[in-house]
């Protein structure tokens, strides 16, 4: 009996810990597809003169993010207001120029990040100079 209790707990705890590792490595993912996204924008802005309005201009419309929901990315071009542009706890717009996020693990947003359903998102903030989880920005 006891040796089926060890057992038990031993298996709960890795299994808690195998949950954990696939979080960050799917947290590591949406980062590096982040910074990927980001690189084809600064090339297609190099190249055009402009940012794209969309990911499908850049090649990237259907991909997805580690949890199967889709990449956001909002240009601020001619952009009158701003209702949707991510902010942080202040109310401060996260970038100047474009905001890119995955909505995380429960596909959920809302501009501030600070409010519960944003803070599991992965967010491109201070123009880049900053990737990974809004909950750690």
């Amino acid at each position: 009996m006891l040796t089926i209790v060890v057992l038990a707990v031993l298996a709960a705890i890795a299994t808690a810990a195998y949950g954990s590792r696939m979080q960050q490595a799917r947290v590591a993912r949406a980062e590096e597809d982040i910074t990927q996204i980001e690189a084809q924008i600064e090339l297609y802005q190099s190249t055009h003169g402009q940012l794209p309005t969309s990911l499908a201009q850049i090649g990237d419309a259907g991909l997805l993010d580690p949890w199967g929901h889709p990449y956001y990315y909002l240009d601020f071009t001619g952009l009158t207001g701003l209702g949707q542009v991510r902010k942080d706890r202040n109310l401060v717009p996260l970038n100047t120029d474009y905001d890119l996020f995955s909505a995380g693990p429960n596909g959920q947003w809302q501009p501030p990040i600070t409010v519960s359903v944003s803070r599991d998102d992965i967010i491109r903030a201070d123009n880049g100079a900053y990737v990974g989880q809004a909950s750690d920005y």
